[in-house]
């Protein structure tokens, strides 16, 4: 079945939380839609699936192993698996579009 959804009409998060949505996922490859509004860093993430990850609006700041990167809307990158990453901080608008694969 044909499904149409739209990534812009879900809510926003409360300060401090992020809100993962699940856009496709089969046996190897994971999508989601993350919405966060982190004043505060975030938990560390040192996941067994490499991530790519595109911020489509708002901005952030990431610490990947002991590298700071600031994002921008249209910025993205690859995090391998097994490296320690977590979002610092990011805008209250921060929309991010997440891959994961095995």
């Amino acid at each position: 079945m044909i499904s149409i959804n739209n990534l812009y009409r879900e809510q926003n998060p409360r300060e401090n939380s992020e809100i993962f949505s699940t856009l496709f996922q089969n046996d190897s490859l994971k999508i989601e839609a993350i919405r966060s509004w982190l004043k505060t860093p975030g938990e560390i993430y040192n996941q067994v699936q490499d991530e790519w990850v595109l911020l489509l609006s708002g901005e952030a700041q990431l610490e990947i192993e002991t590298l700071e990167i600031s994002l921008k809307p249209g910025d993205y990158l690859f995090i391998p698996r097994h490296t320690p990453h977590r979002v610092l901080s990011t805008s209250q608008n921060a929309l991010w579009l997440g891959v994961f694969s095995s």
